[in-house]
C-alpha cells in the first residue's frame, strides 16, 4: 500500500486536469456481457489476466491469459468446444501509454477431420462408414491415433497497428509454424491422464531477435470464482458484508478455453517505461453466407473486413458499467476511442444500485462526483505504481513489470488494497479476488487514501463488501499454464483418482 498512500491531494488535482476517460471498475468476469456476443459464444471473451510469471526461475517473463467460450459443461460431446476457425483472436500490448497497440499476437484456428479430411471410418458389412464421435478409443500423451479430429492454430505477431503493421509468423523448431490444441477433457476412460496428455502441447515460442516465450491453448477449469447467479438477481447476496466464503461459486462446474502466452519482459517493454497495458479482442468477418450443402470443412463462407465483436481487459466493465444501449458499441471499440464512454466511469450507476438495494442496511454510495478515484485505478494507472508517463486514459489492465513478484502461497487475494503491489489492479493474477476488490473500490475504498479531505464523501470506504465466493492463489498451479486441469466429462469417481487428475 505504500505506493498508493503517499499521493494525496496532488494526485486528485493531477487527475482532474486530464481529459474525460472511458471504462470503469471491474466486477465479475465477462460471460455473455453484451447482446450481440451471446449469438457468438466461441468468440465471447470471459477473462483477461496479465501478471509477472511466478513459476520458479521465470520472473523475467509476463504471462497473458485470454479466456473464451464461456460456461462449458463437462458433458460437451459429441463435438465439445472448439474455437472458431472463421475468427481472429488477439492479445494486444500498449508499451508506451498512448492507448494504441504496439504489439499484437494473433491466433487463428483450424479444426479438421483426420485421414485427409475423411475422418475415421469402420468396416461395417464391407462398407467403410464414418464414425459419429470425436474419438474411437483411448488417447494418451504421444498416442492420438484414436482421435477423429485435430484442432491446430497459428500465431502471428504484428508490430504497430494490428491491421497494417509488420507481421511475423511465429513457430519453433519442433512444431514448425503450426501448433496443436489438445482435445477437451472428454472423460477418464478416453483420456486416463489428462494432465500428461495436455502438457505435451505446451510449446516454446520463437520470437524475433532470438528471444523465446511459451504458448499453450486448450481447455482449462474456469479460473474465475463468482457468485454469478445471485449477483445478477438484484445482488441477491445473503450478506454483502461477509463472510467472504459463504456463497457458492457459480462457475465451479464449468470449463473454459484458454489462450496462454508467456513473453520476456525485455521483449514487450519499451525504452521509455517498464509499464505495459493489455487487452484481448476477437473479430469475425463482416459477412457470412451459409453453405446450402454444408460440410465439416465448409459449413459456411465468410468474407470481408474483420469486425471486432468482443473486447476485454478489466473484468465485467461491459456487464455492470456500460449502459445496455452501448454494450455492443463498447465491444467493437478500441481503447484510443474510449472518451465516448466517459460518463459511465465518472458518474457510475452501480454504487447507486447497491444503495438502492441495501440502503436499509446502511449501504451508502460515495458522493464524490466525478469519480476521479476510479479514473486513476482503472483508466490511467496509479502514479508511482502502474501509471506510464504521458498516459492517455483508456480501459485496459496496466502492469508495472518492475514490481517484484509475490510468490505463490504469499499472494494477497485483495491485491494492492490488501498490501500486495504485485496484484490487481497492477496487472491481474489468477488468484486476485477482483469481485471483492471491485466492490470495495466502487464503494469508495480509495477515496480517503487518495485524498483524506474527501473521506466524508465515502461513508462505506472501510466496509468489507464481498460476493461471498472465495478465491486465492491456492486454487491454481505453481507453473505454466497455471490454470487447473479441466473438469472431466466422465470422471473416475474415486476421490484419489480425481486428485490424481487435477479434478476439484
Amino acid at each position: 500500500m505504500r505506493n498508493i498512500t503517499r499521493f494525496g491531494l496532488g494526485l486528485i488535482l493531477g487527475v482532474a486536469a486530464l481529459p474525460s476517460f472511458a471504462g470503469a471498475m471491474p466486477m465479475p468476469s465477462s460471460h455473455r456481457e453484451a447482446p450481440n456476443v451471446t449469438k457468438h459464444p466461441k468468440v465471447d471473451g470471459t477473462d483477461f489476466y496479465m501478471f509477472r510469471s511466478y513459476e520458479s526461475g521465470r520472473a523475467g517473463y509476463v504471462t497473458f491469459v485470454a479466456n473464451y467460450n464461456p460456461v462449458q459443461a463437462t458433458y460437451g460431446g459429441p463435438n465439445f468446444f472448439t474455437l472458431d476457425s472463421e475468427a481472429l483472436y488477439e492479445i494486444h500490448i500498449d508499451n508506451n501509454g498512448d492507448a494504441k497497440e504496439d504489439l499484437t499476437f494473433q491466433f487463428r484456428f483450424t479444426n479438421a477431420l483426420v485421414n485427409g479430411g475423411n475422418g475415421i471410418a469402420l468396416n461395417i458389412g464391407g462398407k467403410m462408414i464414418a464414425v459419429p464421435v470425436i474419438n474411437v478409443g483411448q488417447i494418451s500423451a504421444g498416442n492420438t491415433t484414436n482421435m477423429n479430429t485435430v484442432e491446430t492454430y497459428t500465431v502471428t505477431m504484428v508490430q504497430g497497428d494490428r491491421r497494417s503493421g509488420t507481421k511475423t509468423q511465429l513457430g519453433n523448431t519442433a512444431s514448425g509454424m503450426t501448433f496443436v490444441k489438445p482435445v477437451d477433457n472428454i472423460g477418464a476412460k478416453s483420456i486416463p491422464n489428462y494432465p500428461a496428455y495436455a502438457n505435451q502441447y505446451i510449446y516454446t515460442l520463437n520470437l524475433p531477435g532470438g528471444a523465446t516465450g511459451r504458448v499453450f491453448v486448450g481447455q482449462r477449469k474456469d479460473p474465475f470464482v463468482v457468485n454469478l447467479g445471485e449477483t445478477f438477481d438484484l445482488v441477491n447476496i445473503t450478506n454483502p458484508l461477509g463472510p467472504e466464503n459463504a456463497e457458492r461459486d457459480s462457475l465451479e462446474d464449468d470449463n473454459v478455453t484458454s489462450i496462454v502466452m508467456e513473453l520476456p519482459i525485455s521483449f514487450i517493454t519499451s525504452a521509455t517505461t517498464p509499464i505495459i497495458g493489455g487487452w484481448t479482442t476477437a473479430s469475425l468477418r463482416q459477412a457470412t453466407v451459409q453453405n446450402p450443402q454444408a460440410t465439416f470443412a465448409k459449413p459456411d463462407v465468410a468474407g470481408g473486413a474483420w469486425v471486432q465483436v468482443s473486447r476485454l481487459s478489466n473484468p465485467l466493465v461491459n456487464e455492470v458499467v456500460i449502459g445496455l444501449k452501448d454494450k455492443d458499441k463498447f465491444n467493437s471499440s478500441s481503447p484510443k476511442d474510449d472518451a465516448q464512454f466517459a460518463d459511465y466511469v465518472t458518474n457510475p450507476t452501480l454504487p447507486a444500485i447497491l444503495e438502492l438495494l441495501y440502503g436499509g442496511a446502511g449501504v451508502k454510495a460515495p458522493t464524490l462526483i466525478p469519480r476521479t478515484d476510479l479514473v486513476t485505478a482503472f483508466l490511467t494507472g496509479v502514479p508511482g505504481l502502474n501509471q506510464p508517463p504521458n498516459v492517455v486514459g483508456s480501459e485496459m489492465i496496466r502492469l508495472n513489470t518492475s514490481t517484484a513478484v509475490t510468490a505463490k502461497g504469499s499472494q494477497n487475494r485483495l491485491g494492492v488494497i490488501g498490501g500486495d503491489n504485485a496484484g490487481f489492479p497492477n496487472g491481474r493474477r489468477l488468484g486476485d479476488d477482483v469481485v471483492d476488490i471491485a466492490l470495495r473500490v466502487v464503494m469508495g475504498k480509495l477515496i480517503p487514501i487518495l485524498n483524506p479531505a474527501d473521506a466524508p464523501k465515502a461513508p462505506n470506504a472501510n466496509l468489507p463488501f464481498t460476493d461471498g465466493a472465495y478465491v486465492d492463489d491456492s486454487f491454481f498451479d505453481a507453473s505454466f499454464p497455471y490454470l487447473r486441469t479441466p473438469l472431466a466429462g466422465s470422471p473416475n469417481d474415486t476421490p484419489a483418482a480425481q486428485a490424481k487428475h487435477g479434478e476439484r
